[in-house]
């Protein structure tokens, strides 16, 4: 330990256990922030573990209806219809969570050029079905997105949190208490050295007074 740049003094002690007591508090903190951050990515972890399971799924049946739209419409009626179909607004916006922001993606349909009840007269039920199908995988797949750079994102805070924490733990508490504890030995030495010579003063006075008086 650097002990040149110390003071040993009884202001200098009571600022290094205030530092002290100061860096024990922001490591409960940091502690706490990062169980909050690690159970939030566990939470989503488990959210896209579900959400993945049924993309294969949804994959296949967006698929199995693209097919029959096309055999059912043929594919001129189907590139006229997706023509003229509204397109899809994507907002992003953010959600903070413990100093971390979180993406929320949300997906609206904007106004069709086709009335509904059109729609639903003029186009065969297979290519009605197809649109929704690959409207909901889309829908699903921004899901996954935005749950994955989540994840991503709180991974990063838990490792700077983490490495912060060390560093309090590890280095910062250590190095303090150690000035600590050289202030306190330091000042030890100075009481006793005051001491001493205070006595040795009180007994040449003592001395002084006994020959005077003799």
């Amino acid at each position: 330990m650097e002990t040149t740049n110390i003071r040993p003094t009884r202001m200098e002690l009571l600022k290094t256990k205030g530092r002290i007591k100061l860096a024990k508090r922001g490591l409960d903190l940091l502690k706490l922030k990062r169980s909050s951050l690690i159970m939030e990515f566990f939470a989503i972890s488990k959210e896209v573990k579900g959400l993945r399971g049924n993309v294969k799924e949804l994959i296949e049946k967006s698929s199995t209806s693209e097919r029959l739209a096309e055999i059912n419409a043929g594919k001129l009626i189907i590139e006229n219809t997706a023509f003229f179909q509204p397109g899809l607004k994507v907002e992003v916006a953010s959600k903070n969570v413990m100093g971390v922001k979180l993406p929320q993606v949300t997906m609206a349909k904007q106004k069709s050029f086709m009335d509904q009840l059109f729609e639903m007269i003029s186009l065969p039920t297979s290519l009605m079905e197809a649109r929704e199908n690959f409207t909901e995988l889309l829908n699903r797949m921004l899901l996954i997105a935005e749950k994955e750079i989540s994840m991503r994102r709180l991974l990063i805070e838990i490792d700077k949190t983490k490495r912060r924490t060390n560093s309090i733990e590890n280095v910062l508490i250590p190095r303090l208490t150690e000035s600590a504890n050289y202030i306190k030995m330091k000042l030890d030495e100075i009481d006793r050295e005051t001491f001493i010579t205070l006595k040795v003063i009180k007994g040449k006075i003592q001395e002084r007074e006994a020959g005077e008086s003799a």
